[in-house]
């Protein structure tokens, strides 16, 4: 498996990814995906701004994508971005996350950002721990905010600090 930059023509293999985690999952509150183009506008917004975005092939197939973004638009916020990370539903379980999300902590690190917010729907359990295995730290819980499924669920979001200064946190 190798990790690489995002490429515009890669939007067809991402858009197939998210979709099935918006038709399947709840790791995601969209009940409607996103096409290809708008992916490849993503994509090319992403490198203009200098937001990294990455995917990870395997035998030349993107079988994962994840992204980092600002994450709020207030200047404020400007150094805080907010991962997204995304795998094949074929491919889940075989560590293509645990190899994918340190990859995006480095490549954000570089663009400038200092603080990484995982906001995980559903408080999805294997994204809770992909994120802890990462040095990501539980900063708290919303609970029944979303709704989709016909269920109400959580948002669970993680914080990792990427100046490695750290903090003490009670």
């Amino acid at each position: 498996m190798g990790v690489r930059p995002a490429r515009v023509d890669d939007a067809q293999a991402i858009a197939a990814i998210y979709a099935w985690h918006v038709a399947n999952g709840t790791a995601t509150f969209d009940t409607a995906a996103p096409d290809a183009a708008a992916w490849a506008e993503k994509i090319a917004d992403f490198a203009v701004r200098g937001f990294p975005f990455i995917v990870a092939e395997r035998e030349g197939r993107v079988i994962a994508y994840a992204y980092a973004a600002r994450f709020r638009d207030r200047a404020a916020y400007a150094h805080t971005c907010e991962d997204s990370i995304y795998v094949a539903h074929e491919a889940r379980g075989g560590g293509i996350g645990s190899a994918l999300l340190p990859a995006l902590v480095d490549a954000a690190r570089r663009a400038g950002f200092e603080q990484m917010i995982a906001v995980i729907g559903g408080g999805e359990p294997a994204s809770v721990a992909l994120h802890a295995r990462c040095g990501f730290v539980h900063a708290g819980r919303m609970r029944n905010v979303g709704k989709k499924f016909g269920r109400l669920l959580d948002t669970v979001y993680m914080q990792c600090d990427l100046t490695g200064e750290g903090w003490d946190n009670e």
